[in-house]
């Protein structure tokens, strides 16, 4: 029986590209989620990276949809748009890459709120409503990691299905919109969602200002709980924001140490440095947030520029390397509370 590091001990050029997201290569979804007619929501862009994601309209592009056992996916919206409030089963972190966003608790948004920068890294509790506002003067982009292949449905706040109704949009049973303008009609077999009662909102955690700054980790502060296998490699650091400690690879608790189902790590490589060949036991997603890293394997290369996003094969003997003119920041998604150490060629 081969072992898992046999899975794919060489890949071609191809296949490797068919696993990489460049970010000008990114798809949209404009009417995504029951709120993208209200006015103030009705420019943002969704996108679904690696997944299904939770997108409620079936339509919605797919670039990734091999299984992870967690989903990455996309936001972008420009200045003066909103992401109505909503709650989540299962985990949901976001990096900021451009731009910035206020994020807002509680049913009506006004429960706490924090206003995050590119690099910040957010993970909102299950059951705690959360929406988030653009903030500045530019168009803003963050990723997010959603736990699970199936991350299920969304339940929004009562406010979002009265203004949906305004605008002709109905969510079903089954999750999926209906467009009353187009004409569309309720089948028998699929009734509306019923807007979420006072009950369930009652059942929901509510997160002040302390509770929301409590599950962030600012860029500034990353360097704060570093190790991992290549922590002797010179102009290499590896930081642990997500995730328990893991003694495995020999990193500490990060700040955010609760189970998720995922860690998430951030990689910097000053100029010219560069992590040995090793391979991984569990998938692992590389967010390029600044410089060129260039990733090696016995069939090639490929170079990743900011925005861009790639999966990593389980059992790839891989290397990275800085090959630009300035600093790396790279954001690691890995499958698992407790990640195996990278094996070594």
């Amino acid at each position: 029986m081969n072992s898992i590091l046999d899975l794919h001990p060489r890949i071609d050029e191809h296949a490797l590209r068919a696993r990489l997201v460049r970010y000008e290569e990114l798809r949209p979804c404009t009417n995504a989620f029951i709120d993208t007619r209200t006015p103030g929501s009705d420019r943002k862009e969704n996108f679904t990276i690696i997944g299904p994601g939770v997108a409620e309209n079936p339509e919605q592009y797919v670039h990734i949809g091999i299984p992870h056992g967690f989903n990455i996916g996309g936001a972008r919206q420009p200045p003066g748009c909103t992401n109505s409030q909503h709650s989540h089963k299962t985990a949901e972190v976001f990096v900021i890459h451009e731009g910035g966003f206020r994020f807002k608790t509680g049913v009506d948004g006004r429960a706490g709120s924090i206003d995050l920068a590119p690099g910040d890294v957010i993970s909102i509790p299950i059951d705690a409503f959360r929406g988030f506002d653009t903030v500045g003067s530019v168009s803003s982009f963050m990723f997010s990691v959603l736990g699970g292949d199936d991350p299920g449905r969304v339940l929004w706040a009562p406010y979002v299905f009265e203004q949906a109704q305004e605008h002709g949009l109905v969510l079903l049973q089954s999750g999926r919109l209906i467009d009353r303008r187009r004409g569309d009609t309720i089948p028998l077999d699929d009734p509306p969602v019923r807007t979420t009662s006072a009950e369930q909102v009652a059942q929901l955690k509510i997160l002040d200002d302390a509770g929301i700054a409590a599950c962030t980790v600012r860029r500034d502060d990353l360097g704060q709980r570093t190790g991992g296998p290549f922590a002797d490699l010179p102009g290499v650091r590896e930081s642990a924001v997500i995730g328990p400690a893991n003694p495995a690879e020999s990193m500490p608790a990060a700040p955010l140490s609760w189970l998720h189902g995922f860690h998430l790590r951030a990689l910097h490589l000053e100029v010219d440095a560069s992590l040995s060949w090793h391979r991984r036991l569990e998938e692992e997603v590389l967010l390029v947030h600044k410089g060129v890293l260039r990733v090696g394997w016995a069939g090639g290369y490929l170079d990743l520029g900011a925005g861009d996003t790639l999966t990593v094969p389980v059992g790839l003997l891989r290397r990275f390397e800085n090959v630009g003119d300035s600093l790396v920041e790279c954001y690691v998604v890995r499958g698992g509370d407790h990640p195996a150490a990278p094996v070594f060629k």
